[in-house]
């Protein structure tokens, strides 16, 4: 990834790595029973309707309280999530992306997503989210089976699925991203390579691809489904990942796969510990503040009200602002960097973490010993094998 937008601290190697900006959007027309983002159906509303332009004008707010951890830089990218950001009116979407736009520059490439539900209402729109600046849109699929998505408690069904990407080519995208869900309650592995072929025949360039997993705090976790025992899964996990290969798609990291060149810019800003604002109700950011007066360099996690009432009322809707501890930075880098197959460079970690690498190099040799990561390549980046086994090359961390 180029650096060119970087900013040096010589002293520490610390760097300002690019800036990318999350926006969220809490309503949904009803909350899904394996969900445990911040999302809150639109039936517990007045009018089951949210409110917009009150919303809109939030967030501007919002981020004018964040400008000064922008510290110079242009946007490198800026990702709508939700809930379902979908609901919200084009002119909504670009009210806020004018605004932002008036306050933070933008990088000539900028790559603008916007999370998007299959629903006939949401595909009408789509024409107006390009026209406002959305240039890639992430398409909620996460079955094609009408009995699996009425399983997920989804409200779209097939038809609607296969619309949609049809929609967002007629809309110009040439960018977009569906989103797919396996290991679904009772699902065989031909059900679960019979919705990956249909998503691949839509002819996105991207593919999140992932097993469901029953989170605290949702429906599923209180009364778990029947899921596919780990056989099943596993032979889920390595045909799927077959004929995504097969049809040209590379895996770049965990759940991500993309054609040659399509990589989703965000999560890759993410998984390089790069740094982004976050506005909207519960949102998280991560920031590098540059040295202060006693020569320490800080990186810190934010986070907003979580409640849409709480953050429309606030005056200041910043619930959390807390530094990293130095300790604590290298499983946090290594947590996002090892997420990405071809990990990154060994030069990277100084650059964002601005400490050396030198005192990992013990724990580093060890894991590189057991062939969990490669090594001579001047890359921290796993071997196949200690891709497989992710979860316990972090662990060492831990230690």
């Amino acid at each position: 990834m180029s650096t060119s937008s970087e900013t040096t601290h010589s002293e520490l190697g610390l760097q300002l790595p690019p800036l990318s900006l999350y926006i969220h959007i809490p309503w949904c027309v009803q909350k899904c029973p394996y969900c445990d983002f911040n999302s809150h159906g639109l039936g517990r509303l007045p009018n089951q309707t949210a409110p917009e332009q009150e919303y809109v004008q939030a967030l501007l707010k919002d981020l004018d309280r964040d400008l000064p951890w922008v510290q110079g830089r242009k946007l490198h990218s800026i990702f709508f999530g939700g809930g379902t950001p979908s609901l919200f009116s084009p002119q909504a979407i670009a009210e806020i992306l004018a605004g932002v736009k008036q306050r933070i520059p933008f990088e000539a490439d900028i790559e603008i997503t916007l999370e998007a539900n299959p629903g006939t209402v949401e595909q009408a729109k789509f024409e107006g989210f390009r026209q406002a600046g959305v240039n890639r849109l992430s398409i909620g699929i996460q079955s094609f089976s009408p009995d699996k998505l009425k399983r997920l408690g989804r409200i779209h069904d097939r038809d609607d699925a296969i619309r949609a990407a049809e929609s967002a080519r007629n809309a110009g995208f040439t960018r977009f991203n569906l989103d797919l869900m396996h290991g679904l309650p009772e699902q065989s592995e031909a059900e679960a390579l019979a919705d990956l072929q249909q998503a691949i025949d839509l002819q996105p360039d991207h593919l999140s691809w992932y097993q469901l997993t029953l989170e605290p705090n949702t429906a599923f976790y209180q009364a778990p489904p029947p899921l596919p025992d780990d056989d099943t899964l596993w032979q889920i996990q390595q045909a799927g990942q077959q004929l995504i290969a097969q049809a040209g798609f590379q895996q770049y990291e965990v759940s991500g796969y993309s054609l040659p060149g399509s990589e989703a810019r965000h999560n890759l800003n993410y998984w390089q510990f790069g740094d982004y604002l976050g506005i909207g109700a519960g949102a998280h950011g991560k920031l590098t503040l540059l040295p202060d007066s006693d020569g320490q360099n800080r990186i810190v996690r934010t986070s907003k009200y979580r409640s849409p009432k709480q953050y429309l009322e606030a005056i200041n809707p910043l619930s959390q602002n807390q530094a990293i501890e130095q300790d604590d930075l290298p499983l946090e880098f290594f947590m996002n960097a090892l997420r990405l197959k071809q990990g990154v460079p060994e030069a990277m970690y100084q650059a964002r973490t601005g400490q050396s690498l030198q005192p990992l190099e013990g724990l580093l040799g060890k894991l590189r010993q057991q062939q969990l990561l490669e090594q001579g390549t001047g890359r921290l980046c796993t071997t196949a094998e200690g891709f497989l086994y992710l979860n316990a090359v972090l662990e060492s961390f831990f230690d």
